[in-house]
């Protein structure tokens, strides 16, 4: 079989009408160039070239198969900037996996306009609170909230989930403002039977009155007076400026959890994965813990 590089390397030899400009323009010497086509001619059967001290001609033969090259190669050319423009530009389904409350919060408008620039891109968005194994689920990118388990995996921080302790002002009125020693033994909302919560540093062993497994509920029974919750500032900032939630034990966080994206590979990212991601950094940081007085806006 003839290798297509030296078919290439032929027409490069045309195009230029000498052995030492296709060198010098392919990067190799003029004595290889030489071997490559004498071996190719020797491969056909055929002479392609006359040569002599002062002008190289093509042979009727090696016109003939300059004109079938050529095309192929401009075939090859045309795959390689298909290819390329792919890689620039998003297109295909794009596969995302996020937490479900980060997803519903924030993911809406960093796809609206991702799909807006990119008319080409799909986007499939799985929103799920378990763990969510990449590679095996198909997935292109995932949105990881909390300590990251799996090393073999590419992560962008995003920013950083703040959460706080919160009551209501009916709660307040009517079991007083607690103190961060009287966590464990007040009226709190959980997501486990006992759990230890730290509040200006003193830890405690809560006994929750309500246990969830959603932030949502465990934000909205605190709103309702149920007991003390602990949850993320994206989602009680609005109860917070509206008056029906208030931080307890100033406005320093109770904790935060790093968001990551996570995806399988730098090596030759996709443009659609690089794209996405992109635009998630600069439109979905929420680092703004909440508080009274005027809305900073998320850069």
């Amino acid at each position: 079989m003839i290798p297509p590089a030296d078919m290439m390397l032929f027409v490069a030899v045309v195009r230029e009408e000498s052995f030492t400009r296709a060198a010098r323009q392919l990067g190799i010497t003029k004595q290889t160039v030489s071997e490559r086509i004498g071996n190719l001619e020797a491969r056909l059967g055929v002479r392609l070239l006359e040569r002599t001290t002062r002008r190289l001609r093509v042979t009727g033969a090696g016109a003939t198969y300059y004109e079938r090259c050529a095309a192929i190669a401009a075939q090859i050319d045309e795959a390689n900037s298909e290819v390329q423009q792919r890689q620039a530009e998003p297109t295909g389904l794009l596969r995302v996996s996020s937490p479900v409350l980060y997803g519903r919060r924030y993911l809406t408008p960093v796809v609206s306009r991702y799909l807006a620039r990119h008319p080409q891109a799909r986007v499939e968005l799985v929103l799920a609170d378990r763990r969510i194994h990449l590679i095996e689920e198909g997935l292109d990118v995932a949105i990881h909230i909390g300590p990251l388990d799996d090393s073999s995996l590419v992560a962008r921080k995003l920013g950083e989930s703040p959460f706080h302790f919160v009551a209501s002002p009916r709660f307040l009125s009517k079991y007083g403002m607690p103190s961060a020693r009287d966590l464990r033994s007040a009226r709190c909302i959980g997501f486990s039977a006992f759990e230890t919560w730290e509040a200006e540093g003193v830890k405690s062993r809560i006994d929750p009155v309500l246990t969830v497994n959603d932030l949502e509920l465990a934000c909205d029974a605190a709103i309702d007076g149920v007991g003390i919750a602990r949850v993320p500032a994206i989602l009680c900032r609005d109860a917070v400026r509206e008056g029906r939630l208030k931080i307890l034990f100033g406005p320093r966080p109770a904790m935060s959890r790093a968001i990551h994206a996570v995806y399988p590979s730098r090596l030759n990212l996709p443009a659609k994965v690089r794209l996405f991601v992109d635009a998630m950094a600069t439109l979905a940081e929420p680092t703004v813990p909440p508080h009274k007085g005027p809305r900073r806006k998320r850069s």
